[in-house]
């Protein structure tokens, strides 16, 4: 029975990679920060099942600013496998918080990195480092392994330090270390601050009478949206390489906002114009256009393939947050 160590466990791709691996036999460690209160959502039906918890999946206090216990809680899991999935993950809020998302994001993996060498488990534990599309910024789509990086905020720079940290880990001391460049990636799980989950949450609120607008900044930056759950099948498949390596994760379809509320809203059978506005308090000192993933490295090695198509994806937020929305309005 194989180990896993996942940072980042309590969000959107830590829970989804969870019921993953547990589903392949694995015993999962997750790393949690201490808080006031829990935010532990994403993973609430694991944790309360006394068939699981204790006895194939548990969880550690720790953070990524603190190298004494990360070295502390490798040294106790000895995991075979290390799925680095913790960040200050929000683009606009990097620009705000540039010292704290460096310290998590870059420095954060250094001592992630540096304690797996320290405890001796460097030749034996097999490292993921989440990497994004953002690292690729400016640079034209669409964007492969061998596009070069232009970040355009502080989380991308900050991401692009973690991913080349992980290459001279991996050639300085032969660590079995990949970095997945994913591409835009969603589900019923995204923050509600990350513009999808905004549309279908404001979406989803007008459409049952409990709000009459929705406030977005720039419509026209092109992403390539994919499904959070396919995504993590491409982490794992990494780490079963023979070889070490960097891939693109991407759907290879671009879309602007626009046409996401677009596929929303007819969803509901709305019209987005007469109930979105924009503001320019949500634009960003920097912005990324468009970005295109080619991820046929990934198809290729990894035999990897996305699942979920952009309709399909749209869809079932929409539907998640019309029932979410719905039970609470009841409760009211």
């Amino acid at each position: 029975m194989k180990k896993a160590l996942i940072t980042g466990i309590t969000g959107q791709d830590g829970s989804y990679l969870t019921e993953f691996l547990l589903g392949r036999g694995y015993t999962v460690h997750g790393v949690v920060r201490r808080s006031s209160s829990f935010n532990r959502g994403r993973i609430d039906a694991l944790t309360t099942d006394s068939s699981i918890y204790g006895s194939t999946l548990f969880l550690h206090y720790g953070d990524m600013s603190d190298s004494s216990a990360l070295n502390r809680i490798l040294e106790k899991v000895e995991p075979d496998e290390i799925y680095n999935l913790a960040a200050q993950s929000h683009v606009g809020i990097s620009f705000q918080m540039p010292e704290y998302t460096t310290d998590v994001n870059a420095i954060g993996v250094a001592r992630l990195l540096d304690a797996l060498r320290e405890t001796g488990l460097a030749g034996k534990c097999r490292f993921y480092q989440a990497g994004t599309s953002e690292m690729f910024g400016s640079s034209p789509p669409p964007q492969s392994e061998t596009t070069p990086f232009h970040p355009r905020s502080p989380y991308a720079a900050a991401k692009l330090c973690a991913h080349w940290m992980v290459v001279n880990y991996r050639e300085a001391y032969d660590i079995h270390a990949s970095n997945g460049i994913l591409f835009n990636h969603e589900s019923p799980r995204r923050g509600e601050n990350f513009v999808t989950r905004k549309i279908t949450m404001g979406a989803a609120s007008i459409k049952l009478g409990l709000a009459g607008s929705l406030v977005l900044g720039n419509l026209d930056s092109a992403r390539d949206w994919g499904h959070a759950r396919d995504y993590v099948k491409a982490m794992h498949a990494m780490l079963e390489q023979p070889e070490p390596g960097d891939y693109v994760v991407a759907t290879g379809e671009m879309h602007t906002v626009r046409e996401f509320l677009d596929e929303v809203f007819r969803y509901l059978d709305l019209d987005w114009h007469q109930f979105v506005k924009t503001d320019e308090r949500y634009l960003r000192p920097t912005e990324v256009e468009a970005l295109q993933g080619d991820a046929s490295k990934a198809r290729t090695v990894l035999g990897w393939r996305p699942e979920t198509c952009f309709k399909g994806l749209v869809r079932e937020m929409v539907d998640s947050d019309l029932a979410l929305l719905s039970n609470t309005k009841r409760r009211i």
